[in-house]
């Protein structure tokens, strides 16, 4: 975990309960979490195995390991999980190389944290390597802290990440905002006691209490965030 953490996080709050803002990065900030699949499908077709769509929901949004696993119990590759992150992770890294995508919205909602000072991490199951990858892109100026799944003892979908995050900061959790895309990354952050927008990616999440569901980030602004996390 990395982290320039502010002294403060009163003034951020300008009478909101909100303390902090934790974003996940694949399929949340950035539109990458297609290039993750692309790679699963090019480096098993290089194993002499073909993946199938349906496939796709299962691994989305989780760690490397589970996703790794799953795909090697249901091709029957012979390969070991190691072998396989490494290879996977390589292959990610060279096809992010030139820059990502940022998500509709994303750029303007970062802008306005960074405007009103908002603590702001990046938390993912995404390995070191990769979060640095993507923060060369997006900038690190943006985030205070971040968190990566190789960096925790337990990822996504345990509340571990977000719990780290909050800490990092200080925060209480259900003073904190998470954005997610997935069902994985909603349970992290709702075990947590994180009030949570969810932006789908892939699968479908339906709304539930302490959850709000939209289409885009262009639907999420800091006001949205501060109505999230109101005092009991």
């Amino acid at each position: 975990m990395t982290s320039t953490v502010p002294a403060s996080l009163t003034r951020t709050a300008e009478g909101s309960a909100l303390q902090a803002v934790l974003l996940d990065m694949d399929g949340t900030l950035v539109d990458t979490e297609g290039f993750w699949w692309d790679v699963e499908v090019e480096v098993f077709a290089d194993l002499g195995h073909r993946l199938e769509t349906d496939w796709r929901e299962v691994v989305v949004g989780g760690p490397m390991t589970r996703s790794a696993g799953y795909l090697i119990e249901v091709t029957g590759a012979d390969i070991a999980i190691e072998e396989l992150t490494v290879l996977l992770n390589d292959r990610f890294e060279k096809r992010i190389g030139r820059g990502v995508p940022l998500m509709p919205g994303a750029a303007r909602l970062l802008a306005e944290l960074s405007a009103h000072e908002v603590p702001t991490a990046l938390v993912s199951a995404s390995h070191r390597r990769i979060i640095d990858r993507v923060l060369d892109s997006v900038g690190r100026h943006h985030f205070a802290l971040t968190v990566a799944g190789d960096e925790v003892a337990r990822t996504k979908p345990h509340p571990e990440p977000y719990l780290a995050a909050a800490a990092g900061f200080g925060a209480d959790p259900w003073r904190c905002a998470v954005i997610e895309d997935t069902a994985t990354g909603v349970a992290a952050a709702e075990a947590a006691g994180c009030r949570v927008v969810a932006v789908p990616s892939v699968a479908p999440i339906a709304p539930a209490p302490g959850r709000a569901v939209v289409s885009s980030l262009e639907q999420v602004d800091l006001a949205f965030l501060r109505g999230l996390v109101v005092d009991e």
